[in-house]
């Protein structure tokens, strides 16, 4: 079963253009680069207004991570529901999923990973690392169940090297390295379940 994932409580309209205004501007800049006073203006609320809702820049980081990933999950749940039938297809269509998000959602690659590194070592208490940990487990949780599904024997393998050519992809992506790299990643994990 998948790491559970937390329920996201509704939104005020003046929370929601905070969080879109830092949703955007924490992608395209950065999380240090961009502080409160220009969120709130982006956002057209009062600073009062971002702390009321959210309490703190790291509370609305987290919110930001668990939203975006809000919409992954969503995405992905729309490829699975597409392959309804247990089998390797099932285990592709998280990649199917990860080729349509990437280009529009993504160009910068992970959110997770890229608000991961900006922190950096020695804020091993910043609540952005726990929800990082959980977005990532959840993926190769789910990995692991979609390969059990498929009758792969050590599933859990599997699903571990399927979560490293993912994982490789995005990172890819962010960097721009090559072409497509999760159409390549999906041919490799095509090739590998293949011989399972």
């Amino acid at each position: 079963m998948a790491t559970p994932v937390p329920d996201l409580a509704p939104l005020t309209p003046g929370a929601r253009r905070v969080l879109d205004a830092a949703s955007l501007l924490f992608y395209e800049r950065g999380i240090h680069a961009v502080g409160v006073d220009t969120i709130a203006e982006v956002a057209g609320v009062t600073k009062k207004t971002l702390y009321d809702r959210f309490g703190s820049k790291e509370a609305l980081v987290v919110s930001y991570l668990q939203h975006r990933d809000a919409r992954w999950r969503d995405h992905v749940a729309a490829h699975l529901a597409r392959v309804p039938e247990p089998g390797l297809d099932r285990v592709l269509a998280i990649f199917d999923a990860a080729i349509t998000w990437s280009d529009e959602n993504s160009p910068k690659g992970c959110s997770a990973i890229n608000a991961r590194a900006e922190i950096g070592e020695g804020n091993d208490d910043h609540p952005v690392f726990p929800e990082v940990s959980r977005q990532k487990a959840w993926l190769l949780d789910l990995f692991d169940e979609l390969c059990a599904e498929a009758g792969i024997r050590d599933h859990r393998a599997m699903a571990e090297a399927m979560m490293l050519l993912y994982e490789g992809a995005i990172v890819t992506v962010g960097m721009a390295t090559f072409a497509e790299p999760f159409v390549v990643a999906r041919g490799w994990a095509e090739s590998l379940l293949a011989r399972a």
